[in-house]
């Protein structure tokens, strides 16, 4: 197979795998939150409400669009449309498996694996702020313009202690790159051991970046009626929501990519699988690592309260960033003790 015929292919495949999980997100969401409220759920569209998405997404579709009088048009549509186009981006630099061999030819099961993938993954993320900001404004709503100010403003916040969560990782990995970095915790212990703190800080800044409860300041209905999409229906609307979901997904997969081993997993190579045999085990057992991670965001959305803003500010600056920083302090004289760092 043509390398860049692969490479498109792959692109399609990804990217159809992170609609898809954001479609089933919804639903799986709503069964757990029924579940945790003693409550049914979904169950009318299909069995046990399987095709409830589906019903979603046509009725998105078919609503009627309303765009305010008094917006910037353009503005209008493209910032659901940019919030959606750079959660989809996120995901080519994620190995979602060893690689396959197809007629004597290998190849992996990433769409690219550039030498600053932990990089472009913060730059992608940073940028994603603008369709929040853009929707949010070009509504001439003030509702809508406090909610995209609080979800600009949470994510810078919530971006400087994430990032250097990240440099304790470099530090003791020695690469930018996702594949290596998943490839360093084959046969040994997974980056969560020598990381717990800087694990912990990233978990809690994937909340506050993927605006989900108890950090959801930005959409609060009760003080915001529905944030920065107040004035969205139809699927502009469900652009915003899907891609929601779709920085979850991602969010989970970068967490068990970084600090949990990827792909790999315990005795992966006493089971006697090589080949395509083992690089398919992995990439569902990569699937369920990331399923584990959603289902987290989806329990702690329904267990714990929402943040009041000046706490959520407090926690960013004078918590996160402090201890972001102590673990970069601690890092560098542990591996300077060890002899690996000068």
């Amino acid at each position: 197979m043509d390398p860049i015929l692969y490479t498109i292919l792959l692109c399609v495949i990804v990217f159809g795998i992170s609609l898809g999980a954001a479609a089933y997100m919804t639903w799986g969401e709503r069964k757990l939150a029924a579940v945790l409220q003693d409550r049914v759920g979904p169950s009318r569209a299909g069995p046990f409400g399987l095709l409830q998405p589906i019903a979603d997404g046509i009725k998105m579709i078919f609503k009627e669009e309303m765009i305010p009088t008094h917006s910037n048009r353009w503005l209008f549509v493209l910032g659901p449309c940019f919030f959606m186009l750079t959660a989809c981006m996120t995901s080519v630099v994620i190995p979602w498996g060893s690689g396959l061999t197809i007629n004597d030819t290998f190849y992996r099961m990433q769409v690219t694996d550039i030498n600053i993938g932990l990089l472009y993954l913060l730059g992608v993320v940073s940028i994603g702020v603008y369709g929040i900001m853009i929707g949010g404004w070009a509504s001439n709503n003030k509702y809508s313009l406090l909610g995209a100010l609080r979800a600009s403003s949470q994510m810078i916040s919530y971006e400087v202690a994430m990032g250097l969560s990240l440099i304790a990782l470099v530090m003791t990995t020695g690469t930018l790159q996702l594949g290596e970095i998943v490839r360093q915790q084959d046969g040994g212990f997974a980056n969560v051991v020598y990381q717990p703190l800087g694990f912990l800080i990233f978990l809690i800044c994937a909340f506050a970046e993927t605006n989900r409860a108890p950090f959801d300041l930005p959409e609060t209905e009760s003080e915001l009626v529905g944030g920065f999409h107040t004035e969205y229906s139809s699927m502009k609307l469900g652009f915003f929501l899907f891609a929601e979901y779709i920085n979850m997904f991602i969010s989970s997969a970068v967490m068990a990519t970084l600090y949990f081993g990827g792909y790999n997993f315990p005795f992966q190579h006493e089971l006697g699988l090589e080949g395509n045999a083992l690089a398919i085990v992995q990439s569902l057992v990569f699937m369920l690592k990331i399923s584990g991670f959603i289902f987290l965001f989806m329990w702690i959305r329904w267990t714990l309260p929402r943040f009041r803003y000046d706490q959520l500010m407090n926690l960013g600056w004078k918590i996160l960033l402090p201890l972001a920083l102590a673990n970069i302090f601690i890092t560098g004289l542990v591996m300077f003790f060890s002899g690996k760092l000068g």
